[in-house]
C-alpha cells in the first residue's frame, strides 16, 4: 500500500467486547480511508461505534478481524512494542477534555512530544515555538493551562498533536465543550492546519457545526456505516 492508497485505511475490521457473559458487536465490516489533508466526520449515535474506530485508527485498540493499515503498515502485524512506536510518531490525538499537563507550561506540553522522540533541543525549541505562533499562542508559551481559556486549551492541544507532524491525528469532541463562536475559530484553525501539514483528521462527533467544515461525512448505526445519512442530517461540503 502506498500513501496515495490514503493515511489510513480499514478493510472488513470487527470488534467485538465482552462484558461478563455478553457480547457487544462494536463494529461489523467497518472499512474507510481517510486521505492525506482531508477531514473526515464520524457522525452517529453514542454506542454506533465511533469510538471504537477511533482507538483501533489510533492504535490503542485492535481490531479482531480485517486489515488496519496506517500509511504502508498493517497494523495488526505489529507487535506492542512497534505498535506504541508507530503510534508517537505518526499519529497525534485532540480530545474533548483537551488532556493537557497541568502542571507543564503551554510550551512544555507541545515540546513534551518531541522529547519523547528523541528531538535534540535547538531544533525542538523551534519546532515548538513555529507550532505556538501558527495556532497564536506563542505570546502565552510560558502560561500554564489552568491560565488558559478553553478556546486556547483546544488550540493547544492542537498544537501539541501537530508538532510532530503526524500523518494522522484523531479528534473525539474537539468542540463539545466550547461556545459556538470558539467552535467556529478552532474548526477553521483544524481544517486550517491539517491542509498546511497534510495532516488527515478522523473527528469523531455529534456536533452539527463540525460538519460543514469536513470534507466527507460518515453516519454510523450499529457498528457499521450507512451508505447516505439520515433524513435531516446535514452532509458534510
Amino acid at each position: 500500500m502506498s500513501a496515495a492508497d490514503g493515511v489510513l485505511r480499514m478493510t472488513g475490521v470487527h470488534k467485538t467486547y465482552r462484558l461478563g457473559r455478553h457480547e457487544v458487536r462494536a463494529l461489523r465490516g467497518v472499512s474507510l480511508v481517510v486521505h492525506p489533508g482531508e477531514m473526515l466526520a464520524l457522525t452517529g449515535p453514542s454506542g454506533s461505534g465511533k469510538s471504537t474506530i477511533l482507538n483501533i485508527a489510533g492504535l490503542i485498540d485492535t481490531a479482531d478481524s480485517g486489515e488496519v493499515f496506517l500509511g504502508d503498515r498493517a497494523v495488526s502485524a505489529l507487535d506492542s512494542t512497534a505498535a506504541t512506536l508507530l503510534r508517537r510518531d505518526a499519529v497525534g490525538f485532540v480530545f474533548q477534555g483537551f488532556n493537557l499537563v497541568p502542571v507543564m507550561t503551554a510550551f512544555e506540553n507541545v515540546e513534551f512530544p518531541l522529547f519523547l522522540a528523541g528531538m535534540a533541543t535547538p531544533a525542538r525549541r523551534k519546532a515548538v515555538n513555529d507550532m505556538l505562533e501558527s495556532v497564536g499562542l506563542l505570546e502565552h508559551a510560558a502560561h500554564r493551562p489552568d491560565a488558559l481559556s478553553g478556546g486556547q486549551r483546544q488550540r493547544l492541544a492542537i498544537a501539541r498533536a501537530l508538532v510532530k507532524r503526524p500523518p494522522l491525528v484523531i479528534a473525539d469532541e474537539p468542540t463539545a465543550n466550547l461556545d459556538s463562536h470558539t467552535a467556529e475559530q478552532i474548526l477553521d484553525l483544524m481544517r486550517e492546519q491539517g491542509r498546511a501539514h497534510r495532516a488527515a483528521f478522523l473527528v469523531a462527533t455529534h456536533d452539527d457545526r463540525l460538519l460543514s467544515r469536513c470534507d466527507r461525512q460518515l453516519h454510523l448505526t450499529d457498528g457499521r456505516i450507512d451508505s447516505e445519512p439520515p433524513a435531516g442530517m446535514p452532509r458534510a461540503a
